[in-house]
């Protein structure tokens, strides 16, 4: 009679993980970075903008939000 424990392949060794730094993960493009951080920002302008140009209160008030989120952002950041 065979067990379960029978049909299983043998365990393999369990493998260390590299230190930080010398695995970089070829799926994430730490090159691109600063270029997305750019488009992002024009997004935001080019979107601010567009509301703008329909209602000028509603451009203030998310201008109003962006400026109060970087500063609480910042705020709980270095508090």
């Amino acid at each position: 009679m065979k067990l379960l424990a029978d049909e299983l392949p043998p365990p393999r060794a369990i493998q260390e993980t590299p230190p930080p730094g010398t695995n970089r993960d070829p799926l994430i493009a730490h090159s691109l970075q600063k270029e997305q951080y750019v488009g992002i920002l024009g997004l935001a302008i080019a979107l601010v903008a567009a509301v703008g140009f329909f209602s000028r209160r509603v451009e203030y008030a998310i201008v109003f939000a962006i400026i109060l989120s970087a500063i609480l952002i910042a705020f709980f950041i270095f508090v």
